[in-house]
């Protein structure tokens, strides 16, 4: 696969995982879009192969992140923040035990 389609799949990543992430928030979302559209404007006259997988690397990091750590939350009063998981973050939960378990 080409170096542009790479990126282009990349950017296109996450901007769809900033809607995901943000979503019913619009000024982080305008404020996710604004960033990302910069970075890679930034960016686009460069030519180094080097460069480009290293950004690259970076911009998946950053997609990961967003996908996999942020949760929206909303105030709903002074100490209250209502938080708003997405369903691919919520786990089941485990019990603690002292005793490990066996892989078997």
């Amino acid at each position: 696969m080409g170096t542009r389609v790479k990126v282009l799949r990349v950017f296109k990543d996450l901007h769809k995982t900033r809607r995901d992430v943000f979503r019913d928030d619009d000024r982080a979302l305008t404020a996710a879009r604004l960033k990302i559209n910069e970075e890679f404007k930034k960016h686009k006259n460069e030519t180094s192969e080097d460069n480009i997988k290293e950004m690259l690397k970076m911009a998946r990091a950053v997609e990961t992140i967003l996908r996999e750590n942020v949760i929206q939350g909303e105030h709903v009063e002074e100490n209250k923040v209502l938080l708003r998981p997405r369903k691919s973050l919520l786990l089941d939960n485990v019990p603690y035990s002292d005793t490990p378990r066996n892989k078997t």
